[in-house]
Protein backbone atom coordinates (compact mmCIF):
# COMPACT_ATOMS: atom_id res chain seq x y z
CA UNK A 1 0.00 0.00 0.00
CA UNK A 2 3.11 2.15 0.61
CA UNK A 3 4.61 1.71 -2.72
CA UNK A 4 1.13 2.32 -4.29
CA UNK A 5 0.96 6.20 -2.38
CA UNK A 6 4.71 6.51 -3.47
CA UNK A 7 3.68 6.07 -7.20
CA UNK A 8 0.54 8.08 -6.77
CA UNK A 9 2.87 11.07 -5.43
CA UNK A 10 5.28 10.83 -8.06
CA UNK A 11 2.94 10.75 -10.86
CA UNK A 12 0.90 13.47 -9.44
CA UNK A 13 4.30 15.71 -9.05
CA UNK A 14 5.26 14.44 -12.65
CA UNK A 15 2.04 16.09 -13.65
CA UNK A 16 1.92 19.16 -11.58
CA UNK A 17 5.68 19.97 -13.09
CA UNK A 18 4.88 19.79 -16.71
CA UNK A 19 2.09 22.02 -15.91
CA UNK A 20 3.78 24.51 -13.76
CA UNK A 21 6.18 24.09 -16.45
CA UNK A 22 3.67 25.47 -19.65
CA UNK A 23 3.49 29.02 -20.24
CA UNK A 24 1.14 30.91 -19.66
CA UNK A 25 -0.24 33.36 -22.33
CA UNK A 26 0.07 36.72 -22.72
CA UNK A 27 -3.29 39.42 -21.90
CA UNK A 28 -3.76 41.50 -25.00
CA UNK A 29 -5.91 44.13 -24.16
CA UNK A 30 -7.41 46.30 -26.80
CA UNK A 31 -11.15 47.60 -27.58
CA UNK A 32 -13.21 46.04 -30.04
CA UNK A 33 -15.92 48.43 -30.09
CA UNK A 34 -15.98 50.62 -32.95
CA UNK A 35 -12.42 49.45 -33.78
CA UNK A 36 -12.19 49.44 -37.47
CA UNK A 37 -9.85 48.71 -38.59
CA UNK A 38 -7.85 48.01 -35.66
CA UNK A 39 -9.64 45.29 -33.63
CA UNK A 40 -13.50 44.64 -34.51
CA UNK A 41 -16.01 41.77 -34.95
CA UNK A 42 -16.77 41.19 -38.88
CA UNK A 43 -20.27 41.70 -39.61
CA UNK A 44 -20.81 38.54 -41.63
CA UNK A 45 -18.69 36.14 -39.81
CA UNK A 46 -18.50 37.38 -36.22
CA UNK A 47 -14.87 37.14 -35.93
CA UNK A 48 -12.24 39.24 -34.29
CA UNK A 49 -10.52 40.68 -37.19
CA UNK A 50 -8.27 43.96 -37.98
CA UNK A 51 -5.10 44.40 -38.74
CA UNK A 52 -3.85 44.42 -34.76
CA UNK A 53 -5.71 40.72 -34.96
CA UNK A 54 -3.51 39.87 -37.92
CA UNK A 55 -0.24 41.28 -36.13
CA UNK A 56 -1.36 39.71 -33.03
CA UNK A 57 -1.51 36.21 -34.79
CA UNK A 58 1.76 36.86 -36.54
CA UNK A 59 3.70 37.87 -33.14
CA UNK A 60 2.71 34.62 -31.86
CA UNK A 61 3.80 32.40 -33.98
CA UNK A 62 7.26 34.40 -33.71
CA UNK A 63 6.73 34.25 -29.92
CA UNK A 64 5.68 30.79 -29.94
CA UNK A 65 3.75 31.86 -26.41
CA UNK A 66 -0.29 31.89 -27.45
CA UNK A 67 -2.16 35.46 -27.37
CA UNK A 68 -5.36 36.35 -26.04
CA UNK A 69 -7.42 39.32 -26.54
CA UNK A 70 -9.43 40.73 -23.34
CA UNK A 71 -11.89 43.34 -24.70
CA UNK A 72 -10.60 46.77 -22.54
CA UNK A 73 -12.28 49.80 -22.86
CA UNK A 74 -9.77 52.13 -24.37
CA UNK A 75 -9.72 55.04 -21.65
CA UNK A 76 -8.54 52.12 -19.50
CA UNK A 77 -5.89 50.47 -21.02
CA UNK A 78 -3.23 52.17 -19.56
CA UNK A 79 -4.77 51.34 -15.88
CA UNK A 80 -5.61 48.02 -16.64
CA UNK A 81 -1.76 47.39 -17.68
CA UNK A 82 -1.22 48.78 -14.41
CA UNK A 83 -3.51 47.09 -12.05
CA UNK A 84 -2.31 43.77 -14.11
CA UNK A 85 -5.27 43.00 -15.82
CA UNK A 86 -3.08 42.99 -19.58
CA UNK A 87 0.26 42.22 -19.97
CA UNK A 88 0.53 44.14 -23.23
CA UNK A 89 -1.57 47.03 -24.93
CA UNK A 90 -1.51 47.27 -28.46
CA UNK A 91 -4.88 48.67 -30.05
CA UNK A 92 -3.48 52.30 -32.27
CA UNK A 93 -2.32 53.39 -28.88
CA UNK A 94 -0.03 56.49 -30.01
CA UNK A 95 3.56 57.12 -28.64
CA UNK A 96 2.85 60.21 -26.68
CA UNK A 97 5.37 62.15 -24.03
CA UNK A 98 2.65 61.65 -21.42
CA UNK A 99 2.15 57.67 -21.92
CA UNK A 100 5.61 57.43 -22.14
CA UNK A 101 6.13 57.94 -18.45
CA UNK A 102 3.32 55.52 -17.41
CA UNK A 103 4.12 52.54 -19.61
CA UNK A 104 7.45 50.99 -22.21
CA UNK A 105 6.65 51.36 -25.57
CA UNK A 106 8.28 48.84 -28.43
CA UNK A 107 9.21 49.67 -31.15
CA UNK A 108 7.08 51.29 -33.45
CA UNK A 109 4.80 48.92 -36.16
CA UNK A 110 2.85 51.61 -37.95
CA UNK A 111 3.39 54.93 -39.13
CA UNK A 112 0.29 57.02 -38.87
CA UNK A 113 -0.67 60.62 -40.67
CA UNK A 114 -3.71 62.40 -40.17
CA UNK A 115 -6.48 63.53 -42.94
CA UNK A 116 -8.87 65.64 -43.34
CA UNK A 117 -12.43 64.30 -44.57
CA UNK A 118 -15.13 66.70 -45.68
CA UNK A 119 -18.89 66.16 -46.89
CA UNK A 120 -19.38 66.59 -50.77
CA UNK A 121 -21.63 69.15 -51.87
CA UNK A 122 -20.60 71.32 -48.49
CA UNK A 123 -17.55 73.79 -48.26
CA UNK A 124 -14.87 72.24 -50.02
CA UNK A 125 -11.86 72.56 -47.45
CA UNK A 126 -8.47 71.35 -49.27
CA UNK A 127 -6.70 72.27 -46.45
CA UNK A 128 -6.47 72.03 -42.52
CA UNK A 129 -5.45 76.02 -42.80
CA UNK A 130 -8.39 76.75 -45.12
CA UNK A 131 -10.61 74.98 -42.08
CA UNK A 132 -8.40 77.16 -39.45
CA UNK A 133 -9.11 80.56 -41.47
CA UNK A 134 -12.98 79.73 -42.27
CA UNK A 135 -13.65 78.78 -37.84
CA UNK A 136 -14.75 75.60 -39.27
CA UNK A 137 -16.04 72.85 -36.68
CA UNK A 138 -13.85 70.56 -36.92
CA UNK A 139 -14.61 66.57 -35.61
CA UNK A 140 -12.18 64.39 -33.84
CA UNK A 141 -11.08 61.77 -31.12
CA UNK A 142 -10.23 63.14 -27.52
CA UNK A 143 -7.42 62.31 -26.39
CA UNK A 144 -5.30 62.29 -29.97
CA UNK A 145 -2.89 63.58 -32.03
CA UNK A 146 -5.57 65.56 -33.72
CA UNK A 147 -6.98 66.77 -30.91
CA UNK A 148 -4.20 68.14 -29.85
CA UNK A 149 -2.87 69.40 -32.88
CA UNK A 150 -6.55 71.32 -33.12
CA UNK A 151 -5.86 72.88 -29.74
CA UNK A 152 -2.92 74.05 -30.15
CA UNK A 153 -3.98 76.07 -33.60
CA UNK A 154 -7.16 77.09 -31.86
CA UNK A 155 -9.98 75.80 -33.84
CA UNK A 156 -13.52 74.89 -32.77
CA UNK A 157 -13.28 71.50 -31.81
CA UNK A 158 -15.87 68.28 -31.36
CA UNK A 159 -14.40 65.88 -29.43
CA UNK A 160 -16.04 62.00 -29.98
CA UNK A 161 -14.91 58.97 -27.66
CA UNK A 162 -16.79 56.99 -30.84
CA UNK A 163 -15.01 56.47 -34.18
CA UNK A 164 -18.52 56.22 -35.87
CA UNK A 165 -20.69 59.28 -34.40
CA UNK A 166 -18.17 61.26 -36.08
CA UNK A 167 -18.78 60.11 -39.32
CA UNK A 168 -22.57 60.41 -38.83
CA UNK A 169 -22.46 63.63 -37.41
CA UNK A 170 -20.26 65.07 -40.51
CA UNK A 171 -23.18 63.60 -42.75
CA UNK A 172 -25.93 65.34 -41.19
CA UNK A 173 -24.14 68.64 -41.27
CA UNK A 174 -23.85 68.80 -37.78
CA UNK A 175 -19.46 69.78 -38.50
CA UNK A 176 -17.62 70.84 -41.20
CA UNK A 177 -15.04 68.85 -40.96
CA UNK A 178 -13.22 65.42 -39.57
CA UNK A 179 -9.71 65.24 -38.92
CA UNK A 180 -8.53 61.99 -38.24
CA UNK A 181 -5.56 59.19 -38.04
CA UNK A 182 -5.62 58.18 -41.93
CA UNK A 183 -6.35 53.99 -40.88
CA UNK A 184 -9.75 55.05 -39.19
CA UNK A 185 -10.25 56.99 -42.55
CA UNK A 186 -9.80 54.08 -44.93
CA UNK A 187 -11.90 52.06 -42.92
CA UNK A 188 -14.96 54.36 -42.38
CA UNK A 189 -15.07 56.74 -45.95
CA UNK A 190 -16.03 53.30 -47.63
CA UNK A 191 -19.21 53.44 -45.81
CA UNK A 192 -19.92 57.00 -46.25
CA UNK A 193 -19.84 58.07 -50.18
CA UNK A 194 -21.25 61.25 -49.09
CA UNK A 195 -18.00 61.86 -47.46
CA UNK A 196 -14.46 62.65 -49.18
CA UNK A 197 -11.17 62.46 -47.80
CA UNK A 198 -9.08 65.14 -49.01
CA UNK A 199 -6.01 64.01 -50.38
CA UNK A 200 -2.60 64.36 -49.50
CA UNK A 201 -2.58 63.46 -45.23
CA UNK A 202 -1.82 66.23 -43.22
CA UNK A 203 2.23 66.41 -43.05
CA UNK A 204 3.96 65.41 -39.88
CA UNK A 205 3.51 61.42 -38.80
CA UNK A 206 3.09 59.80 -35.44
CA UNK A 207 3.70 55.96 -34.39
CA UNK A 208 1.81 53.21 -33.23
CA UNK A 209 3.40 50.50 -30.66
CA UNK A 210 2.72 48.30 -28.19
CA UNK A 211 2.85 49.14 -24.99
CA UNK A 212 4.16 46.68 -21.63
CA UNK A 213 4.65 48.00 -18.12
CA UNK A 214 7.09 50.03 -16.90
CA UNK A 215 10.35 47.77 -15.96
CA UNK A 216 8.99 44.27 -18.18
CA UNK A 217 11.96 44.58 -20.20
CA UNK A 218 11.88 41.23 -20.61
CA UNK A 219 8.46 41.46 -22.70
CA UNK A 220 9.45 44.26 -24.79
CA UNK A 221 12.87 42.56 -25.12
CA UNK A 222 10.82 40.02 -27.09
CA UNK A 223 8.09 42.33 -28.57
CA UNK A 224 11.05 44.27 -30.24
CA UNK A 225 12.78 41.20 -31.48
CA UNK A 226 9.29 39.94 -33.01
CA UNK A 227 8.53 43.17 -34.82
CA UNK A 228 12.38 43.62 -36.23
CA UNK A 229 11.84 40.32 -37.34
CA UNK A 230 8.27 40.54 -39.07
CA UNK A 231 9.46 43.66 -40.65
CA UNK A 232 12.75 42.24 -41.97
CA UNK A 233 10.65 39.36 -43.40
CA UNK A 234 8.02 41.45 -45.13
CA UNK A 235 5.05 39.82 -42.90
CA UNK A 236 4.06 43.00 -41.44
CA UNK A 237 4.14 44.72 -44.68
CA UNK A 238 1.91 42.08 -46.02
CA UNK A 239 -0.24 42.62 -42.84
CA UNK A 240 -0.65 46.26 -43.39
CA UNK A 241 -1.10 46.11 -47.40
CA UNK A 242 -3.99 43.50 -46.96
CA UNK A 243 -5.68 46.25 -44.91
CA UNK A 244 -4.87 48.91 -47.72
CA UNK A 245 -2.58 50.72 -44.42
CA UNK A 246 1.03 50.31 -46.33
CA UNK A 247 2.16 53.23 -48.08
CA UNK A 248 5.18 55.15 -48.05
CA UNK A 249 5.57 56.21 -44.71
CA UNK A 250 6.51 52.76 -43.56
CA UNK A 251 9.39 52.35 -44.72
CA UNK A 252 10.44 53.96 -42.19
CA UNK A 253 10.22 50.73 -40.03
CA UNK A 254 12.36 48.87 -41.75
CA UNK A 255 15.83 48.03 -40.48
CA UNK A 256 18.59 49.88 -43.06
CA UNK A 257 19.28 47.70 -46.42
CA UNK A 258 15.81 45.51 -46.04
CA UNK A 259 12.98 47.84 -48.53
CA UNK A 260 14.77 46.65 -51.79
CA UNK A 261 14.46 42.72 -50.45
CA UNK A 262 10.79 42.79 -49.44
CA UNK A 263 8.39 41.32 -52.45
CA UNK A 264 5.14 42.67 -53.48
CA UNK A 265 2.31 41.41 -50.41
CA UNK A 266 -0.09 38.58 -51.37
CA UNK A 267 -3.57 38.85 -51.51
CA UNK A 268 -5.15 38.30 -47.75
CA UNK A 269 -6.96 34.86 -47.39
CA UNK A 270 -10.87 36.01 -46.94
CA UNK A 271 -12.61 35.86 -43.60
CA UNK A 272 -14.75 32.63 -43.57
CA UNK A 273 -18.39 32.84 -44.22
CA UNK A 274 -19.54 31.73 -40.41
CA UNK A 275 -22.62 31.33 -39.69
CA UNK A 276 -25.53 34.07 -40.43
CA UNK A 277 -25.16 37.34 -39.36
CA UNK A 278 -28.33 37.07 -37.18
CA UNK A 279 -27.30 33.70 -35.18
CA UNK A 280 -24.62 35.14 -34.47
CA UNK A 281 -25.56 38.29 -33.09
CA UNK A 282 -28.34 36.39 -31.29
CA UNK A 283 -25.22 34.32 -29.73
CA UNK A 284 -23.34 37.09 -28.68
CA UNK A 285 -25.66 38.50 -26.68
CA UNK A 286 -27.56 35.86 -25.37
CA UNK A 287 -24.55 34.82 -23.46
CA UNK A 288 -23.71 38.35 -22.97
CA UNK A 289 -27.21 38.43 -21.12
CA UNK A 290 -26.15 35.32 -18.73
CA UNK A 291 -23.26 37.20 -17.45
CA UNK A 292 -26.26 40.27 -16.59
CA UNK A 293 -28.44 38.01 -15.44
CA UNK A 294 -25.60 36.33 -12.95
CA UNK A 295 -24.47 39.85 -12.11
CA UNK A 296 -27.71 40.89 -11.05
CA UNK A 297 -28.62 38.00 -8.93
CA UNK A 298 -25.33 37.96 -7.06
CA UNK A 299 -25.11 41.96 -6.94
CA UNK A 300 -29.15 41.50 -5.66
CA UNK A 301 -28.30 39.43 -2.89
CA UNK A 302 -25.71 41.45 -1.50
CA UNK A 303 -28.07 44.26 -1.53
CA UNK A 304 -30.24 42.35 0.54
CA UNK A 305 -28.22 40.89 3.11
CA UNK A 306 -26.36 44.07 3.75
CA UNK A 307 -29.51 46.35 3.81
CA UNK A 308 -31.13 44.15 6.06
CA UNK A 309 -28.25 44.06 7.96
CA UNK A 310 -28.22 48.35 8.10
CA UNK A 311 -31.74 48.24 8.39
CA UNK A 312 -32.13 46.22 11.71
CA UNK A 313 -29.21 48.33 12.74
CA UNK A 314 -30.70 51.27 12.20
CA UNK A 315 -34.04 50.56 14.38
CA UNK A 316 -32.41 48.83 17.06
CA UNK A 317 -28.49 48.73 17.82
CA UNK A 318 -26.88 50.65 19.96
CA UNK A 319 -26.48 54.55 18.92
CA UNK A 320 -22.97 54.47 17.66
CA UNK A 321 -24.07 51.57 15.81
CA UNK A 322 -27.23 53.51 14.11
CA UNK A 323 -25.59 56.49 13.37
CA UNK A 324 -23.17 54.41 11.56
CA UNK A 325 -25.87 52.97 9.39
CA UNK A 326 -27.28 56.02 8.72
CA UNK A 327 -23.73 57.23 7.52
CA UNK A 328 -23.54 53.93 5.01
CA UNK A 329 -27.03 54.88 3.66
CA UNK A 330 -26.52 58.64 3.07
CA UNK A 331 -23.50 58.21 1.61
CA UNK A 332 -24.19 55.22 -0.97
CA UNK A 333 -27.01 56.85 -2.05
CA UNK A 334 -25.53 59.87 -2.86
CA UNK A 335 -22.51 58.52 -4.51
CA UNK A 336 -23.15 57.90 -8.19
CA UNK A 337 -23.11 53.82 -8.90
CA UNK A 338 -20.64 54.50 -11.67
CA UNK A 339 -17.89 56.77 -9.51
CA UNK A 340 -18.42 54.17 -6.88
CA UNK A 341 -17.00 51.27 -9.81
CA UNK A 342 -14.49 53.53 -10.40
CA UNK A 343 -13.49 53.91 -6.94
CA UNK A 344 -13.58 50.31 -6.26
CA UNK A 345 -11.55 48.79 -9.73
CA UNK A 346 -9.30 51.65 -10.41
CA UNK A 347 -8.79 53.99 -7.10
CA UNK A 348 -8.65 51.45 -4.92
CA UNK A 349 -5.97 49.16 -5.77
CA UNK A 350 -3.96 52.58 -6.67
CA UNK A 351 -4.31 53.70 -3.14
CA UNK A 352 -3.11 49.92 -2.21
CA UNK A 353 -0.11 50.60 -4.18
CA UNK A 354 0.54 53.75 -2.66
CA UNK A 355 -0.01 52.62 0.78
CA UNK A 356 2.35 49.30 0.86
CA UNK A 357 4.19 50.24 -2.46
CA UNK A 358 3.67 46.34 -3.87
CA UNK A 359 1.28 45.90 -6.50
CA UNK A 360 -1.96 43.53 -5.76
CA UNK A 361 -5.59 43.45 -4.53
CA UNK A 362 -6.45 42.50 -7.56
CA UNK A 363 -10.53 42.00 -7.87
CA UNK A 364 -11.85 40.83 -10.84
CA UNK A 365 -14.12 42.84 -12.90
CA UNK A 366 -17.44 40.74 -12.28
CA UNK A 367 -16.56 40.75 -8.81
CA UNK A 368 -15.93 44.49 -8.30
CA UNK A 369 -19.06 44.86 -10.25
CA UNK A 370 -21.08 42.85 -7.68
CA UNK A 371 -19.71 44.63 -4.75
CA UNK A 372 -20.26 48.06 -5.82
CA UNK A 373 -23.74 47.55 -7.41
CA UNK A 374 -24.46 45.46 -4.04
CA UNK A 375 -23.09 48.29 -2.18
CA UNK A 376 -25.20 50.91 -3.21
CA UNK A 377 -28.54 48.83 -3.79
CA UNK A 378 -28.36 47.84 -0.32
CA UNK A 379 -28.96 51.62 1.18
CA UNK A 380 -32.20 51.34 -1.19
CA UNK A 381 -33.04 47.78 0.69
CA UNK A 382 -31.94 49.06 3.84
CA UNK A 383 -34.61 52.28 3.41
CA UNK A 384 -37.42 49.67 2.46
CA UNK A 385 -36.95 47.36 5.43
CA UNK A 386 -36.73 50.03 7.55
CA UNK A 387 -40.10 51.52 6.75
CA UNK A 388 -41.73 47.94 6.48
CA UNK A 389 -40.36 46.77 9.78
CA UNK A 390 -41.46 50.47 11.32
CA UNK A 391 -45.08 49.59 9.67
CA UNK A 392 -45.54 46.81 12.22
CA UNK A 393 -47.82 47.66 15.06
CA UNK A 394 -46.67 47.64 18.00
CA UNK A 395 -49.20 45.81 19.59
CA UNK A 396 -48.01 42.86 17.78
CA UNK A 397 -45.08 42.85 19.75
CA UNK A 398 -47.02 42.97 23.01
CA UNK A 399 -49.00 40.39 21.98
CA UNK A 400 -45.80 38.01 21.04
CA UNK A 401 -44.55 38.86 24.61
CA UNK A 402 -47.97 38.25 26.00
CA UNK A 403 -47.61 34.59 24.51
CA UNK A 404 -44.03 34.47 26.08
CA UNK A 405 -41.72 35.07 22.96
CA UNK A 406 -38.51 36.24 23.33
CA UNK A 407 -38.00 39.62 21.14
CA UNK A 408 -35.43 37.42 18.81
CA UNK A 409 -38.42 34.94 18.39
CA UNK A 410 -40.87 38.01 17.86
CA UNK A 411 -38.51 39.37 15.52
CA UNK A 412 -38.16 36.36 12.93
CA UNK A 413 -41.28 34.73 13.54
CA UNK A 414 -43.77 37.39 14.10
CA UNK A 415 -42.19 40.86 12.40
CA UNK A 416 -40.49 39.92 9.64
CA UNK A 417 -43.17 37.59 7.80
CA UNK A 418 -46.03 40.62 8.27
CA UNK A 419 -43.04 42.91 6.72
CA UNK A 420 -42.27 40.64 3.60
CA UNK A 421 -45.40 41.21 2.32
CA UNK A 422 -44.36 45.23 2.60
CA UNK A 423 -41.41 45.01 0.78
CA UNK A 424 -41.90 42.48 -2.01
CA UNK A 425 -42.97 45.15 -4.59
CA UNK A 426 -40.38 48.00 -4.25
CA UNK A 427 -37.56 45.38 -3.81
CA UNK A 428 -39.16 44.05 -7.28
CA UNK A 429 -39.24 47.70 -8.77
CA UNK A 430 -35.31 47.88 -7.38
CA UNK A 431 -34.32 44.31 -8.97
CA UNK A 432 -35.72 45.43 -12.29
CA UNK A 433 -33.82 48.77 -12.01
CA UNK A 434 -30.01 47.04 -10.82
CA UNK A 435 -30.93 44.98 -14.33
CA UNK A 436 -30.74 47.52 -16.00
CA UNK A 437 -28.06 49.48 -14.08
CA UNK A 438 -25.79 46.44 -14.82
CA UNK A 439 -25.11 48.14 -18.03
CA UNK A 440 -22.75 50.76 -16.14
CA UNK A 441 -20.44 47.49 -15.29
CA UNK A 442 -19.04 47.79 -19.09
CA UNK A 443 -17.01 50.86 -18.11
CA UNK A 444 -14.68 48.48 -15.80
CA UNK A 445 -14.63 46.18 -18.82
CA UNK A 446 -17.43 43.31 -17.90
CA UNK A 447 -19.01 42.73 -21.12
CA UNK A 448 -22.56 42.35 -19.86
CA UNK A 449 -25.57 42.78 -22.46
CA UNK A 450 -25.65 46.39 -23.24
CA UNK A 451 -21.87 46.39 -23.55
CA UNK A 452 -21.76 43.70 -26.19
CA UNK A 453 -24.85 45.24 -27.83
CA UNK A 454 -22.54 49.04 -28.16
CA UNK A 455 -20.00 46.27 -29.54
CA UNK A 456 -21.92 44.99 -32.33
CA UNK A 457 -23.70 48.32 -33.01
CA UNK A 458 -20.41 50.18 -33.67
CA UNK A 459 -17.85 47.33 -35.21
CA UNK A 460 -19.25 49.33 -38.44
CA UNK A 461 -21.98 51.98 -39.82
CA UNK A 462 -24.55 49.39 -41.00
CA UNK A 463 -27.54 50.63 -40.17
CA UNK A 464 -29.57 47.71 -40.14
CA UNK A 465 -27.01 45.75 -37.98
CA UNK A 466 -28.06 48.96 -34.88
CA UNK A 467 -31.60 47.90 -35.05
CA UNK A 468 -31.12 44.08 -34.82
CA UNK A 469 -29.21 44.09 -32.84
CA UNK A 470 -30.77 46.96 -30.31
CA UNK A 471 -34.29 44.88 -30.75
CA UNK A 472 -32.93 41.70 -29.76
CA UNK A 473 -31.44 43.32 -26.66
CA UNK A 474 -34.62 45.35 -26.00
CA UNK A 475 -35.98 41.27 -25.85
CA UNK A 476 -33.46 39.40 -23.81
CA UNK A 477 -33.92 42.44 -21.52
CA UNK A 478 -37.92 42.30 -21.05
CA UNK A 479 -37.90 38.51 -21.12
CA UNK A 480 -35.15 38.60 -17.89
CA UNK A 481 -36.86 41.17 -16.14
CA UNK A 482 -41.13 40.55 -16.90
CA UNK A 483 -40.87 37.06 -15.62
CA UNK A 484 -39.49 37.95 -12.50
CA UNK A 485 -41.89 40.59 -11.70
CA UNK A 486 -44.70 38.28 -12.93
CA UNK A 487 -43.06 35.81 -10.09
CA UNK A 488 -42.62 38.49 -7.28
CA UNK A 489 -46.16 39.57 -8.09
CA UNK A 490 -47.74 35.31 -6.99
CA UNK A 491 -45.63 35.08 -4.15
CA UNK A 492 -47.05 38.52 -2.93
CA UNK A 493 -50.26 37.44 -3.14
CA UNK A 494 -49.26 33.99 -1.84
CA UNK A 495 -47.84 35.44 1.04
CA UNK A 496 -51.18 37.96 1.96
CA UNK A 497 -53.25 34.37 1.61
CA UNK A 498 -51.41 32.99 3.80
CA UNK A 499 -51.35 35.79 6.43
Amino acid sequence: MLRLWVLVFAVWQLTAGRCGAQTPPLIWGADAEGGAPYVFYHQESGELVGFEVDLARALERQLGRSIVFRQYDFKRLVEGLERRDLDFVMNGLEVTPDRAKRVRFTRPYYVFRLQLVVKKGGPQYETLALCLQASARIGTLENSAASRLLADAGAKVSLYDSQVTPFEDLHLGRLDALLLDVPIVRAFVRNWPQLLAVEPPIPGRGFYAIAVRKGDETLAAQLDAALEVLAKRGELRTILERWGLWDQGQEELLPPGFSEALTASRAGTPVAAGPPRRLLTLSLLVRAAVVTLALSVASMTLAVLVGLGVAVARLYGPSWLRALALAYVEFFRGVPVLLLLYLLYFGLPAAWAALTGAPGLYVSPFWTSVVGLGLAYAAYEAEIYRGALQAIPRSQWEAAASLGLSPKQTFIHVVVPQALRLVLPPSTSDFVALFKDTSLAGTITVVELAKQYQIISTAGADFRVLVEAGFITACLYLFMSVPFGHLARRWERRVVSVR
